[in-house]
């Protein structure tokens, strides 16, 4: 039978126009491509550690491919690595947790995914900040779930809390999903906060899903783990952000025990198992080392951190809450435009830095905010001022 010249176009699932570009990987798409023509372009914009996986931690990943170990492991993940975690939310934040609650997954996006699979319904709400990850939203609509975003400012440090919560919720809500520390604004939730958050939605009958990759990358205060909250909390982490092991796609999900074989059969078929060589390789992540060398690197994001915001600050940025965790600024470029997005691509092009404007985070005044990632070199931050500093039009600097 001969093939057409022309099929027909297959008709796409709805669900797909509801789940929007992700606009930053567009950008530095942008940038390599200016990159590549010959500029030198200082990129603020992924949010990548410019550190890499901890020596011990190679060493172990090419013990693992010696030894063979390439094979399926149980869903679940290695019942060492989730004894590790274990251990670790024990060891850095004081919480008991029982490894069977542990579900090592393909990186926290597939922990989120999980969560959703498992608890959103079609037509279901779920609650979250407006800004926030993109791809929350993405992974609720993934569903056929509604993601409602609530404006939240600096009042709140960008973050939800109970009592916008409770005016919010409705008889379609099925939960609420949180990010503290936060991407974009690297605010976290205040301990006291996250707890009558999740009473909250607990007197509704609903969930608490908290996403604390950033947890381990918190400054100036031990942070403390909604693990701690109850056994109904799910929360997500991640070996990307405070591990430095972005590419090699592992993350954990803390699961109510109940439902811990429903979310282990949905991962067979889903997923079948995390990478075996990652979690093999990442079981060194938690040897003393390793660690002591993760703490040093957490310091050196804290001092990037003291540099670029009052270094912001002076060239007329206004910041109207400093971070305390994670590896960004939510900067107001207001004093300089009313489109942040174009600002941005302008900035791209005459001045070489690459910045993320609001437009990716919500729809709650995006055109006056900009997401700067401070996941590289002291160097790298003070070129991107000096850059700055010479492109920005002249004006008294903001007090923000």
């Amino acid at each position: 039978m001969p093939v057409p010249l022309h099929p027909p176009a297959l008709q796409l699932a709805a669900r797909t126009a509801r789940i929007e570009p992700f606009r930053v990987m567009e950008l530095v798409k942008r940038a390599r491509a200016l990159e590549h023509a010959g500029r030198s372009i200082t990129h603020l914009s992924i949010g990548e550690p410019d550190f890499t996986a901890a020596p011990p931690v190679v060493a172990a990943l090419k013990a693992a491919v010696d030894a063979g170990a390439t094979g399926y492991t149980a869903a679940l993940g290695l019942h060492a690595l989730r004894e590790a975690i274990a251990r670790h939310a024990g060891d850095a934040h004081g919480v008991d947790l029982d490894p069977a609650r542990v579900v090592v997954t393909a990186g926290a996006s597939a922990a989120l995914l999980l969560a959703c699979c498992a608890l959103v319904d079609p037509g279901a709400q779920v609650l979250m900040a407006d800004p926030c990850y993109p791809c929350n939203r993405h992974f609720v609509s993934a569903f056929d779930g509604v993601p409602v975003t609530i404006p939240v400012g600096a009042g709140s440090r960008f973050q939800l809390d109970a009592a916008t919560v409770a005016a919010h919720w409705t008889a379609a809500v099925r939960g609420v999903l949180l990010a503290t520390p936060s991407n974009p604004t690297g605010t976290s939730i205040a301990f006291d906060e996250l707890a009558r958050l999740v009473d909250v939605a607990r007197a509704r009958g609903g969930f608490t899903l908290v996403d604390e990759i950033y947890l381990d990358l918190a400054y100036g205060h031990r942070p403390q783990s909604a693990v701690a909250l109850g056994s109904d909390v799910l929360v997500a982490g991640s070996f990307s952000k405070f591990f430095h092991m972005t590419g090699w796609r592992l993350g954990w999900l803390v699961v109510p025990p109940a439902l811990v074989d429903t979310f282990e059969k949905l991962a067979q078929n889903l997923f079948i198992c995390p990478s075996a060589l990652a979690q093999h390789a990442a079981l060194a992540c938690f040897e003393p080392e390793a660690m002591a060398l993760y703490r040093q690197r957490r310091d050196e994001f804290q001092a990037r951190r003291d540099y670029i915001v009052p270094a912001l600050r002076e060239l007329g940025f206004s910041i109207p809450v400093e971070p305390d965790g994670a590896f960004y600024v939510y900067l107001d470029c207001s004093a300089f435009t009313a489109d942040s997005s174009a600002f941005a691509s302008q900035m791209l092009e005459e001045a070489g830095v690459a910045l993320v404007p609001g437009e990716d985070f919500g729809s709650h005044q995006p055109q006056r905010w900009l997401r700067l990632s401070y996941a590289t070199s002291l160097a790298h931050l003070h070129e991107a001022v000096q850059r700055l500093r010479a492109w920005l039009p002249p004006r008294t600097a903001s007090p923000g």
